[in-house]
């Protein structure tokens, strides 16, 4: 199964997280592919047959700057060929943001639900507040994930 991970990042965490998840989907036999400055283009070219999209949160509960442009081709073209796919998402936040905790990861996950894609997993939250390691600890989600998209 050929899975397109997306990701938008303030600092570089989120990116490191989608690194680490198509190191480790790659490793679940998955064909995993991850571009930090993707495209909707180069997305459609690899044909997914589902979808990542590992995200931080900025500001008052948005989407990083790096990922925006993206975000927009999406909503815009809304491409036919997604609907139905298995997706996740993973949302990096702060939780002592409050109501704003994971609120880029919270738009993917509308984005995806617009466009028809099938959540697989509820989303995870890895807080900033409670760990340094968030790629390590998507670890367990990531083989679940792995599992679900191979079933």
């Amino acid at each position: 199964m050929k899975v397109v991970i997306i990701s938008g990042s303030v600092y570089g965490t989120a990116e490191e997280v989608a690194r680490h998840a198509e190191a480790l989907l790659k490793a679940a036999g998955l064909e995993a592919w991850y571009a930090a400055r993707a495209s909707l283009a180069d997305i459609e070219g690899f044909a997914p047959q589902a979808l990542l999209a590992v995200t931080s949160t900025t500001g008052m509960g948005e989407l990083p700057d790096n990922l925006m442009p993206l975000f927009c081709s999406i909503r815009d073209s809304l491409p036919a060929a997604w609907r139905g796919l298995p997706g996740a998402v993973i949302g990096l936040g702060d939780s002592s943001y409050g109501d704003t905790y994971c609120g880029g990861g919270e738009q993917m996950r509308e984005l995806f639900a617009e466009l028809g894609v099938h959540e697989v997993l509820p989303m995870l939250r890895l807080d900033a507040s409670e760990t340094v390691t968030p790629e390590a600890d998507a670890e367990p989600w990531l083989a679940e994930l792995a599992t679900a998209l191979k079933a």
